[in-house]
């Protein structure tokens, strides 16, 4: 038995291979490095939806901006309820509305949801209007002129959309194996990303780039992120994007992409302190306890300098992840045979029942 399903492999998979030992991540086999940087989030979806979709067009960038134009009109559901809720939980509850379907139109609008929906959640909430999307614009441009309500700077969409390529998929993580579970049953789309979504809350998986990001604002300078540090070691208190289940004893790759892309950022906006921060953090716990930086641990402060509200950090991974977790349920769907592990009973056994009378 496994604990955590550790190293058990659940299915076969065309999508992507993370190669822990190596410190590599493939995606279609082409390296993450061959990606990120150099290929727009639009061409990802494309290649990560090649084979699944028969009516795939060569360029996808303009299906993808419609897809959010049409999920915009749903925005018009939020009320005074959902606007208590967190980001996230409003979210949910905007997707719910949209139509089940397992065709491209409908993962084209999954993918296209998080996006608009938690920007229209975030301003909605701030007391602003919702700013409609630009069908015209990049992806990760009209996030954050959704968000913000400006167009972004080039840089600024440029950074972004590295990161929405570095996070679009990832083996079976703990959201994309809890849609491929549900897709296994012949739920649709919306169904196993319901479930993808509902994984993401928890901070040992997406909700954990909002800790780190609380982290570094506690601290403040290099000596207190070191103090503090060193309080929730001795406490025994888990240090948020350190270590990873897979990338043990090489560098997370995806780490590694956001780490250019803050120092580029920081460069730019004279917020070199941030990087110096950030730095001093990732050498204090590679020094105390051999661990090294993973995804949430610079992408956190990535986002902080784009001007993403902290609330939204996770629905925006999940922005970028929808994608692949697509992928994966169209792939569970082609070659289908149901989850149905077994657990191991550890619990007592009445060997002798009592006696009717």
């Amino acid at each position: 038995m496994s604990d955590g399903l550790e190293d058990v492999v659940a299915a076969d998979t065309v999508l992507s291979e993370v190669d822990g030992k190596a410190g590599h991540l493939i995606i279609r086999g082409r390296t993450l490095d061959e990606l990120a940087g150099r290929t727009s989030f639009e061409d990802l979806v494309q290649l990560l939806f090649q084979g699944f979709f028969e009516d795939l067009p060569t360029q996808i960038g303009p299906a993808l901006g419609a897809a959010r134009a049409e999920v915009f009109a749903e925005v018009s559901a939020l009320d005074t309820g959902l606007l208590d809720r967190t980001p996230i939980e409003a979210m949910r509850a905007l997707t719910a509305r949209l139509a089940d379907g397992d065709d491209l139109e409908v993962a084209l609008r999954l993918t296209a949801a998080p996006a608009v929906f938690t920007a229209a959640v975030v301003r909605s909430q701030a007391g602003e209007a919702p700013v409609a999307p630009d069908p015209t614009l990049s992806h990760a441009a009209d996030i954050l002129r959704m968000i913000k309500g400006r167009v972004p700077t080039q840089s600024e969409a440029t950074a972004l959309d590295t990161y929405l390529v570095t996070v679009s998929d990832h083996g079976l993580n703990a959201s994309t194996f809890a849609a491929r579970v549900i897709a296994s049953t012949q739920s649709d789309l919306y169904g196993a990303l319901a479930g993808a979504i509902a994984s993401l809350k928890g901070t040992l998986h997406g909700g954990a780039n909002e800790a780190v990001m609380a982290m570094l604002l506690e601290a403040g300078t290099e000596a207190g992120l070191e103090t503090l540090m060193r309080t929730k070691l001795a406490a025994r208190e888990r240090i948020m994007g350190f270590g990873h289940r897979v990338y043990m004893h090489k560098p997370d790759p995806r780490a590694m992409l956001m780490k250019e892309a803050l120092e580029r950022l920081t460069k730019e906006k004279s917020e070199l302190q941030l990087f110096k921060l950030c730095e001093t953090g990732e050498r204090f716990m590679k020094q105390e306890k051999g661990l090294y930086p993973n995804l949430d641990y610079y992408a956190a402060p990535v986002f902080y300098l784009l001007g993403i509200p902290i609330p939204l950090f996770t629905p925006v991974f999940l922005a970028a992840r929808t994608a692949g977790i697509s992928a994966h349920v169209m792939e569970q769907h082609a070659h289908n045979r149901l989850f149905r592990p077994r657990v191991l009973y550890k619990g007592p056994r009445n060997l002798h029942p009592p006696e009717k009378h």
